[in-house]
Order: structure tokens, then sequence, then C-alpha cells
């Protein structure tokens, strides 16, 4: 078994938190250099603002997601920035359920306010774990 399976086998809700950030991250890079086919997916509005709104958001999440994956690879991971991320993840759950609701984004936004919530629980679930 090589060392690095015997680490995510140790604490697997560690790990799947650094593959919840990690893809935060890139999502989030994805968001910034192509908001439009993002837009797209979730049957929005495509102007120039829409896609400047969506494309800061995309940084916000590359930080968010960097700072986390980051913090989880230190040991021992930073319960602020743990605790921080869990609300991201929430707050990003609940406007989108509103985006969704109010029609700016199609049903397909879905999707997302799952995983996001589901994502706020897990880290909500380790931050309670690790907190002094």
């Amino acid at each position: 078994m090589s060392a690095a399976w015997a680490r995510i086998r140790a604490d697997p809700l560690r790990w799947l938190l650094f593959a919840i950030a990690l893809g935060t991250f890139l999502s989030g890079l994805a968001l910034m250099l192509l908001p439009g086919v993002v837009l797209d997916l979730l049957s929005a509005p495509t102007r120039t603002s829409d896609k400047l709104f969506f494309a800061i958001i995309g940084m916000f999440m590359a930080i968010v997601g960097g700072m986390l994956s980051h913090a989880l690879l230190r040991p021992p991971p930073s319960e602020l920035v743990v605790g921080w991320s869990a609300l991201q993840k929430l707050g990003a759950s609940v406007a989108m359920s509103f985006a969704v609701a109010l029609d700016v984004f199609s049903a397909a936004g879905l999707a997302l306010v799952v995983f996001d919530f589901l994502s706020a629980v897990l880290a909500g679930a380790y931050w309670w774990r690790i907190r002094s």
C-alpha cells in the first residue's frame, strides 16, 4: 500500500474535503476563464456584465478552494480555514437556491445546490472534529 493511500485511509473525510476543495479551486478557475460557457450550461443570460460577475465569483471560488486545499495538506489543518470554508459552501448553496427559485438559472443549478450543501455538511463535520 502506498504512503498516499495509507494517509487517505487514515482520514477519508479530510481527503474527501481535499478533493472537493481542489474541485472548487479548478471550477473557480474555469469560471474566471470561461464564464460564458458556464452561464450557457445554466441557461442564464450571457451579457458582458453577467460574464464579469460570474468571473468574479470564480475568483473567490478559486481563492477559497485553494486556501482549503492548502490548509488540508498541512498537519494539523487550520480549523479557521475549514470552518469558514464550510460557511462559504453553505452560502453558495443558499445563493444558488435563490437563483434557481427566481429563474435566474435553470433547474440544472439544483445539482450545484445539493453539491455545495453536502460539501458544507462534510466541512462542518470535519471542523467539529478538529476544533480545539
